[in-house]
């Protein structure tokens, strides 16, 4: 039997992709940003993404599924956020829609990620309040902070929260977070040596205060407005939803050609989407913010490899 899921807040498919790797159905996916689906509808034939309110959503016409699966906005609990948590009317509050749909549908078992400092936002008591929703709906949860390059051999450093519960104690006791596995890859991987004119640095103003700092074929850097950080473990610094906001936080490589930084199809690549993804003819700064507001492929697939393994028992 094919376990379905629905994919909430569903993004441009990145845990979808995941789970579909290791052999799960999509039968509903749903988000409230119309320029993601786009690219969803792009990349998968069915189910097209509903472009919906999350709330305006009629849980009685889902359809059957066994797991939900849920990045949901990460804004409110964020160090980046407002800090609003769940007073935050619109973002915060969107988990007890998550909560509802559990509540009513009850799947076998859901998926929840998230950044990593939801588990200390507000003194640990955001974090309190959803483990006690959750629980207090019967299910039985574990989570764990993975990072891209320990647990997806991805060289990407980007740490995320994953939420797993299931609803039977049993698949609960069987189910264990992926181990620790070896970075193998390199970011030049997943880089190409040509870019289109417009991504080098080399005739523009910033050319003059960065050229000095960027001096090394191996190494992924940064602009943080004053100075070049360099990223001294030699992976990518985490790629987040602010590229697509005036592109300050997109890193930067040099080449033979020169300084420049890294494409939107290279930060899809480096989230472990395949090459053969297609992007659609949107501005780069949306397609910048769609790769940093994903998920970095490899790490779910193990984990929804884990799952399914726990709920087939």
């Amino acid at each position: 039997m094919v376990l379905k899921t629905i994919d909430l807040f569903a993004g441009v498919g990145g845990i979808r992709l995941g789970f579909e790797k290791a052999g799960f159905k999509t039968v509903f996916a749903n988000d409230f940003e119309r320029k993601c689906k786009e690219t969803y509808d792009l990349n998968f034939p069915k189910p097209k993404l509903l472009v919906e309110d999350i709330w305006k959503v009629d849980i009685d016409t889902l359809p059957k599924f066994d797991i939900l699966l849920g990045g949901f906005p990460c804004q409110a609990f964020s160090i980046a956020g407002y800090r609003k948590g769940f007073k935050d009317k619109y973002k915060g509050n969107l988990f007890f829609r998550i909560a509802e749909i559990l509540e009513r549908k009850r799947p076998k078992a859901l998926l929840l990620e998230n950044v990593k400092n939801l588990k200390g936002h507000d003194g640990g008591k955001t974090f309190d309040i959803i483990k006690k929703t959750l629980r207090g709906f019967g299910y039985h949860i574990k989570y764990e902070i993975l990072n891209s390059t320990t647990h997806g051999n991805m060289p990407q450093n980007r740490e995320r929260i994953f939420i797993v519960g299931f609803l039977s104690e049993k698949s609960y006791k069987k189910f264990t977070f992926p181990k620790e596995i070896k970075l193998t890859r390199n970011f030049r991987q997943f880089t190409s040596n040509e870019a289109e004119d417009k991504y080098y640095y080399n005739d523009k103003p910033l050319y003059e205060r960065i050229k000095n700092d960027i001096d090394s074929e191996l190494t992924v850097y940064q602009w943080r407005r004053k100075y070049v950080r360099a990223n001294k473990k030699g992976v990518c610094p985490t790629l987040t939803a602010n590229m697509g906001l005036g592109g300050h936080n997109v890193p930067i490589i040099k080449n033979h050609k020169g300084i420049r930084k890294l494409t939107p199809k290279e930060c899809f690549l480096l989230q472990g989407f395949p090459r053969k993804f297609k992007l659609p003819p949107l501005s780069d700064n949306v397609l910048y913010h769609q790769a940093g507001n994903s998920v970095t492929v490899p790490v779910v697939a193990r984990i929804a490899k884990e799952i399914k393994k726990a709920l087939k028992g």
